[in-house]
Order: C-alpha cells, then structure tokens, then sequence
C-alpha cells in the first residue's frame, strides 16, 4: 500500500515540471556508435576490388573472407545477449567498441588474406554484442510509445554508416594512396566513440544525472519501480516460441539482403555497371542514405500509426510485407535495367523500403519480458549474422559458377519472400 502511495505521489510531482530528454541523447549516442560500426564494416567491402587485386584474391576467397566477420560475430550473440542481461548494456558497449577499434586498427596490417581473414573473426567477435546492447536499452529507457522510434534510431546508424563510409574510405584510399591508411582512420575513430559510451551511457535511468523525475514518469509509463522478486520472476519468463523461430527466420532473410548489398554491393557496381572507385563511393552513399531515411520514416510512421489506436501488431506487419513486397520487385526487375543510373535510383528505393525492417529491433521489448530482451535481441541477431555468414559465400560461389551477377539479384528475390513469411508469422496479439 505504501509503496503504491509513494508511486501516486512521485506521479503528482513529476507532472508539474517538464521533463527532460536524456533518453534521446542516449539514443543519439547508440545511433553514433552503430554507425561507425557500419563504417567498420563496409571498409573491406568498398577497399576489396583493389585488396583483391594486391593479394591476388579469388572470388571465392574474396566471399570467405567477407563472410569471415559473421562466424565469430553469429557464434557469440547468445552469451554477449546473456551478459548484457547480467552486466548492463553499458560495460559491455564501451568494452565491445574499443575492442572492434583495436582490430580495424589492426587491419591495416594485413599481410594477404588469411592475416586478414583472422582479424575480420576478430572484429566480428568484438562488434556481436552491439545491437542486442541497443535493444536493451531501447526496453530501459523507452516507454512503450518510443520503442520503434528508438529501434530506428539505433538500426539506422546501419545504412548511414554504410552511405558515409562507403564515401569516407574509398576518397581515404584516393586522398592517401592507401586502403591501410584509410582502415587505421577509422579504428581510432572507434577507440574515441567507446570512451564516450562510458561517459554517458547508464543502465538505469534513475541513476543518469540529467534525468528528472518528470522524465523517469514518463520512460516507466507511470509504473512503479518493480520489485527485486517480480524482477526475478520476469527473468525466469519464457521466450514465445513460434514468434522466435518466425522472428529469427524473418530477419536472417532479410539479413542476408541487407548484407549481400553491403559485401558485394561494391563489387557488383564495379563488374556488372563499370563504376570507377570515385562512383562506387557516391554510389554506395545514395544507397545506404537511401536506407536510414527509409529506416527512420518507418519507426515515426508506425509510432504515430500506432498513436492513431491502430494494433501495433498489425501495423509492424503490413510494414514489413510492404517492404519485402518492394524489395522482391526491384531483385526481379534489376537484371532488365541497362542504365547504371537507373539501376543506382533502383537500388535506392529499395534500399529505402527494405529498411523499414529496422522495424524487427521493437520486437524483443514487446515480445520479452524485461529479463530476457537482452536474450532474444541476442537470438534474432544471431539469427541475422548466420545470414551474414551464408550470403558473401552463396554470391561468391554464385558468381564463380555463372560469371553474373544476375542469378545473385534472382536469389536475393528469393531471401525476400522467405522475409515477407517469416514476419507475418510473428504473434503480436499479446506483447509486454
């Protein structure tokens, strides 16, 4: 009874001052960092036609050392998302930057394509805890109404870090003569961007010093704090079962679009559209742009569907299809383009569309319980990483057996319908 007294009383005085916005600003921290995640990322992808040319790199090679990244990255999402459960989001973060920073680092280094392979393992074990990271902070600093804002928000950095990096390392590698240089660039950004992880990041809202009363109302929907018992239940909940596979299927679908664009986007503008190194930079940043606009406009829009008493269920679901829909026809339409500007605005459409997928980084709030975002954010992204695995190698070896690009574009339809399916499986009816 008390403690329902002190709730009511907290309530009254929180209404009369305005409440602050550190939950964005954390946000805004997260969007930071998973966008230089992305630059990381997409480095080898956008330096590999002249990595491939200087370590005489074969196209299945060049797709095993693509896919390098995912094995470590797939193999340590589970227990990264259990130690994110047990240690917060905020050790593991800044723990998880400055590490991938040391190995991009490192990377200039690489003395032919096994060095390089090992380091790519490397920096895929230490990027793995990154996005569930996010969806844990997404379920403790978010009211209900914010979440799929919050998941663009962090999902987006992903194709504007792709769009800058894309422009950043390849005018790096022109400015300075050297992919080496232009990779030790970006690690020490890195380093950099986990030391501001420690300094502003908090696992808990009531212990940021920025944080109001007004502001901590709101992020609990006017909830009391829950108890150390009801938070132990809460972690001994089950994860749904059929929405989890569906969830995982779904996004390692459209994990390996996403993906399949971002390893040999690059090199399917070089060899199938003629681009010069100068245009893939352009190229790829109007696509990956293209990408976290699309990404935003689909978390405000389904919030403020969702505002409008529209089922969030059915509204995250015909999002979706609507993007795996469009994605589908641009695949099938793409090998009928001849124009390399048309099939760049193509691809930018698509790219706009297909991140409305962002959308998939709201689940684990509404379908976990607060104990077990961590782990379910850990099993979705591991689910996409095993698409990050499988789509370097299926388009290597694709391209080795046919010498075109367009079986790949035909397969990615394919990933696209599987994408469509698996989401609308999910069960949203009933969601925490």
């Amino acid at each position: 009874m008390e403690s329902r007294i002190e709730a009511q009383a907290a309530r009254d005085s929180a209404a009369s001052e305005r409440a602050t916005s550190v939950r964005w600003r954390i946000f805004g921290v997260v969007f930071l960092i998973t966008l230089i995640n992305l630059v990381d990322r997409i480095s080898l992808s956008i330096a590999m036609p002249t990595i491939a040319k200087e370590f005489a790199l074969s196209p299945a090679m060049q797709g095993l050392v693509l896919s390098s990244f995912f094995w470590s990255y797939a193999l340590l999402q589970i227990p990264g998302g259990s130690l994110i459960d047990k240690l917060g989001p905020r050790k593991i973060v800044t723990g998880a930057t400055i590490l991938w920073g040391l190995f991009q680092t490192l990377m200039g280094a690489a003395t032919g394509g096994m060095s390089m392979l090992f380091l790519r393992v490397g920096l895929g074990g230490a990027e793995a805890p990154l996005f569930p990271a996010g969806s844990k902070l997404n379920a403790l600093w978010l009211s209900r109404k914010e979440r799929a804002r919050g998941a663009v928000l962090m999902d987006a950095g992903s194709p504007l870090g792709a769009a800058i990096g894309g422009l950043a390392i390849s005018n790096l590698i022109l400015m300075f003569g050297s992919w080496r240089t232009a990779f030790v660039v970006a690690g020490l950004a890195t380093i950099a961007c986990g030391w501001l992880a420690w300094r502003y990041l908090r696992d808990d809202p009531a212990k940021h010093p920025g944080v109001n009363r007004a502001e901590l109302a709101h992020i609990r929907d006017g909830a009391p704090p829950l108890s150390a018992t009801a938070r132990a239940s809460q972690d001994d909940a089950p994860l749904p079962v059929r929405s989890t596979i569906a969830m995982c299927v779904g996004r390692m679908s459209w994990a390996m679009i996403f993906f399949g664009l971002l390893t040999w986007g690059p090199s399917y503008l070089t060899q199938a559209r003629g681009l010069s190194l100068s245009q893939i930079g352009a190229a790829t940043f109007f696509i990956f742009l293209s990408g976290a606009l699309g990404s935003l406009s689909g978390g405000f829009l389904c919030d403020a569907l969702c505002a409008m008493n529209l089922s969030r269920g059915k509204v995250v679901k015909s999002m979706i299809a609507v993007s795996g829909i469009a994605t589908l026809a641009v695949f099938a339409s793409l090998p009928t383009i001849t124009s390399p500007v048309i099939a760049v605005a193509v691809l930018c459409g698509a790219s706009f569309l297909l991140m409305w997928g962002s959308l998939y980084w709201s689940l684990p709030s509404l379908l976990a319980s607060p104990g077990r975002v961590g782990l379910l954010g850990a099993c979705m992204n591991c689910a996409g990483s095993v698409g990050g695995i499988s789509i370097p190698l299926i388009t290597g070896f694709i391209l080795q057996r046919t010498g075109s690009f367009d079986a790949v574009l035909h397969f990615y339809g394919a990933c696209a319908l599987v994408y469509i399916f698996g989401s609308i499986v999910i069960d949203l009816r009933r969601t925490h």
